[in-house]
């Protein structure tokens, strides 16, 4: 059963017991209401404890549940919490653990409320597309000061159950513990005058100061580039304040039903189990044993490297940090506490937090002093015959059983490996950068990778925050290999007449936080020049990127060089259009007699986000990707891709296999063939993710 029942004393227990989060599926749902019945109606019984089990009160919706008979069927979650609080006999709920959604709602329906400190509140409803569906609008502004509402229903930024109880005024908890939420709310139960009025959220007046709701409305028009629901639910705070609670609850409702029956409720519930289904390898037993990864060295300080060891700090693993000279190695250890000191200025860390890390640091520059580590992972120069000097020194001095480990954004895994005598042990671990802020990690299976090796791999990524997506071995993976394509749209697009700012523009409108020139200064466009001319050496038949060369000679690399595609002021990173590449790109059309060509909004999109479409059909075919949806995965933890999208794929297969396919043939030059894989799922009427 999804709920258990027992009596001690007086008190009647009614404990959530769903396992994993006690998710409040019809059968969860039936069982609080039969149980909230029974005590009700049993005279021995003179007070009502609502718990939860392991780890959670409740983690919300059963979202496997949307779509299906069973996410409407009676008694729905409003129904439920309509009995809680109509109940003649107190109900406290004890919330220990994560307490998100509808289990907040459910907790806010209930008379009285006991935490324990360090419990998760939150109602993240709108990470989903939508917004909560159980009165959470209505009621959560009622108790809490409305500015932190806001925040937690328009953004689903959760908070501990302590910082919201140490509010002026707050009428969320009765009482916070440092643990036995449930022993506490008993007596909370003992205490409860006999005959006293029980208190209702719903009956509570509305914050009178809705000045937070003005800011908060102007910081969402900037930020949610055609994301419904944090607007949506903004409104529904607001009636909150301005109109009775019956009438609030019912606008709640039919905005909850219209965003969960859309397209972009459907790609964020997409994304939310593509990344669940990215963490299993699908040859590879879920079993399987992992190697012991206590200690950490990383090859290289600077940015990357930094960034890297940064990561494994975080997590509490040891790191020594390898350098060649003592200036970079002594620069990047600065960096890094730096990078600590920011986060302590903004309250994000405490002092004693960044010695902590700090002290889990040893700096080095000597090979022999990380051959005991358990996982060396190369962050150094983006050169083959670098990389292999490094890994020839690894092979001889690391321990056996040692993960060798190469961050490479682009190159030959196997090729890497092929300088060891042990390849099993070597993977790709591609860090994006910022490495101690983007959460992507793709994690690269060599050929001989053996699987245990790739499994540790995969289970370290996700013990210091990542998330993590196989690649097989291709130039650029899965995330670079699709952005060449997409960047040489761009440079298409360019080349018959666009600016930047237009291209540019037209992405963000889609919803890209950055189009694909400002993403290219920020990024460095010497790192493409780099990678262009290591394929020019290798492939000197392959066409030029005149412009972008031509660019990157003049030293326009970018912010850090204060100019690229656009000029850049000394300390800000606001994108100004520039007079020197207008007159780079009018010269190239007079030189090249360009018939400039206009382009809508919408014409761009389809340009760039078909071009990696069609090479992610490609890289799913070739087997380099397991599934459309680690591709979308890629593309939205490490791209900027946005999640209401639902990923590259998920968009496709929205938008019709069909329209994509018709589009790129309308685009694309003479003798062009678009992926097979594409031309037969269209001809098929199937999708990426029915394949």
């Amino acid at each position: 059963m999804p709920t258990q029942y027992s009596v001690a004393g007086n008190v009647a227990t009614i404990r959530l017991d769903n396992p994993p989060v006690n998710g409040l599926g019809h059968a969860t749902r039936a069982g609080i209401l039969a149980d909230l019945r029974r005590a009700l109606e049993s005279p021995e019984v003179e007070a009502i404890v609502l718990t939860g089990s392991g780890d959670s009160f409740s983690a919300g919706a059963d979202i496997t549940e949307f779509g299906t008979p069973n996410a409407a069927a009676e008694p729905s979650l409003r129904t439920v919490i309509r009995a809680l609080e109509n109940a003649d006999k107190p109900v406290i709920a004890a919330i220990e653990g994560t307490c998100f959604g509808g289990g907040l709602e459910l907790a806010l329906g209930a008379h009285f409320r006991v935490a324990t400190g360090t419990s998760k509140i939150g109602l993240p409803e709108v990470k989903l597309g939508l917004v909560p569906g159980a009165g959470g609008t209505q009621r959560l502004p009622r108790v809490i000061d409305l500015a932190t509402a806001t925040d937690m229903i328009a953004a689903g930024t959760p908070r501990t159950a302590k910082s919201l109880a140490d509010q002026t005024g707050q009428r969320l908890f009765d009482l916070i513990v440092d643990h036995k939420a449930v022993d506490a709310a008993s007596q909370v139960a003992q205490h409860i005058t006999e005959g006293r009025n029980l208190p209702r959220i719903r009956d509570l007046d509305a914050p009178a100061d809705t000045e937070p709701l003005v800011a908060a409305r102007k910081q969402l028009h900037e930020r949610s580039r055609g994301f419904l629901a944090p607007l949506a639910a903004l409104d529904l705070i607001e009636k909150a304040t301005t109109t009775p609670f019956s009438e609030g609850l019912d606008a709640e409702r039919r905005t909850f039903v219209d965003l969960v029956a859309g397209e972009q409720s459907a790609a964020l519930r997409h994304a939310f189990f593509a990344e669940r289904a990215a963490r299993k390898i699908p040859d590879l037993p879920q079993e399987i044993d992992t190697r012991a990864v206590d200690t950490v060295a990383v090859i290289g300080a600077g940015t990357m490297g930094g960034g890297i060891a940064m990561n494994f700090l975080n997590a509490g693993i040891p790191v020594r940090l390898l350098e060649t000279k003592p200036e970079p190695l002594d620069r990047g250890i600065h960096v890094i506490r730096r990078n600590y000191q920011t986060q302590v200025d903004k309250g994000k860390l405490d002092a004693t937090a960044l010695e902590q890390r700090m002290a889990l640091l040893t700096p080095t520059l000597d090979y022999a002093d990380i051959a005991s580590c358990d996982l060396v992972i190369e962050a150094v120069f983006e050169d083959m015959d670098v990389k292999r000097i490094v890994f020839t020194t690894l092979d001889e001095v690391m321990k056996p059983g040692a993960i060798l480990a190469s961050n490479t954004s682009t190159l030959d895994i196997d090729a890497i490996a092929a300088v060891t005598s042990r390849p099993g042990d070597v993977v790709g671990m591609h860090f994006f950068s910022p490495a101690n802020v983007m959460t992507l990690l793709e994690v690269v299976r060599g050929k001989e990778t053996v699987d245990e090796v790739l499994a540790t791999a995969m289970a370290t990524g996700r013990r210091v925050g990542k998330t993590a997506v196989v690649s097989g071995v291709c130039d650029g993976f899965i995330g670079n290999r699709m952005l060449a394509k997409y960047q040489a749209a761009a440079k298409v697009v360019l080349n018959a007449g666009a600016s930047p700012a237009q291209i540019d523009f037209a992405i963000e409108g889609f919803g890209l936080a950055m189009g694909p020139f400002r993403m290219a200064d920020l990024a460095g466009n010497d790192i493409g020049w780099a990678i262009r001319k290591r394929r020019y050496a290798e492939q000197p038949e392959s066409p030029r990127d005149a412009i972008s060369d031509a660019l990157c000679e003049m030293g326009r690399f970018g912010q850090k060089t204060g100019g690229g595609w656009y000029d850049y002021q000394a300390g800000r990173r606001d994108a100004l259009p520039s007079a020197t590449v207008d007159a780079l790109l009018a010269s190239f059309h007079e030189k090249r007699g360009t018939a400039l060509q206009t382009f809508e909004p919408e014409d761009i999109v389809q340009r760039l986000i078909f071009a990696l479409v069609d090479e992610g059909a490609r890289i799913l075919e070739e087997g380099i990707a397991s599934r459309a949806s680690d591709i979308d995965v890629v593309y939205m933890s490490g791209y900027g891709f946005p999640r209401h999208r639902g990923g590259p794929m998920f968009y496709a297969d929205t938008v019709g296999l069909d329209t994509v396919l018709t589009s790129l043939r309308r685009f694309a030059p003479q003798g062009w063939e678009p992926a097979p894989l594409l031309v037969r799922l269209a001809s098929e009427g199937k999708t990426f993710n029915q394949r």
